[in-house]
């Protein structure tokens, strides 16, 4: 049983994703909502920072063999990464308003799309998994997970203008590579072909790579870690897909 000490208190953990959104949307917000009037970035930042410490500081007693990597130099590097992070949301946020045109603003898909929100906390837990921090990457897009019915493992690398449209059902695994200005719909699987091997497998590419510019519709399935679906092509509802398609394809 793990001690009391070392359990990642989740309240906390959710507050902090919600600082992270807080920060890389404020600036849609900030003119015209009382809420966000005395927004101040450098503040957001230092408590964000302050938090990640104490979160990452728990998770590493998750791992036996920690005692190079310290919580502050993994925060300060998380806390770099930000910028280029929040650059890539902005991106989702164009994408899902080009792509929709049931959306009547940015601050509606910020709000109210589950696929934002997801991608969103993806996205955060990605750099996470990049520096090996334990629990806590994982952590999180299952809290998103639970929230939003869509499933993106934080080791999915995920090019810009990433829209979801709808999304519930929605599975990704953790070796999948995504291109940029890619389209998914809801109960999309990109997975792999067997886990009977179990963990024989870890460490292998299990998950499909879809290159740009790709539309994959409802309930298509694509697996394994040599699939690949070039770009330009789109996939229609309901397909399984387990070889690799040609740039500028319909399947």
């Amino acid at each position: 049983m793990i001690a009391n000490k070392r359990v990642i208190d989740k309240e906390k953990l959710d507050k902090v994703m919600e600082d992270l959104r807080h920060l890389a949307f404020a600036e849609f917000f900030k003119e015209g909502d009382a809420d966000f009037s005395s927004y101040d970035k450098g503040g957001m930042l230092a408590g964000i920072q302050n938090e990640m410490i104490a979160l990452i500081e728990r998770a590493l007693l998750f791992e036996r063999h920690s005692y190079n990597r310290t919580a502050i130099d993994l925060t300060l590097r998380f806390m770099e990464e930000l910028p280029e992070i929040i650059r890539l949301l902005h991106s989702d946020v164009a994408a899902a308003f080009d792509g929709d045109p049931a959306a009547s603003s940015y601050a509606e898909i910020i709000v109210a799309y589950p696929g934002l929100y997801t991608i969103s906390i993806q996205r955060f837990a990605h750099i996470l998994y990049e520096l090996r921090i334990p629990i806590l990457p994982r952590l999180m897009t299952e809290m998103a997970h639970s929230k939003t019915g869509i499933d993106i493992h934080p080791g999915a690398v995920i090019g810009e203008r990433f829209f979801i449209d709808h999304g519930t059902g929605i599975v990704i695994g953790e070796t999948a590579v995504i291109g940029s200005n890619v389209k998914l719909y809801h109960g999309v699987t990109l997975g792999a072909i067997t886990t009977r091997k179990g963990q024989q497998l870890k460490g292998r590419r299990r998950h499909p790579s879809v290159g740009s510019n790709v539309t994959i519709y409802a309930n298509a399935t694509v697996l394994g870690g040599e699939t690949h679906i070039g770009s330009g092509s789109t996939l229609a509802g309901g397909v399984l897909v387990t070889e690799s398609v040609p740039e500028n394809s319909v399947v």
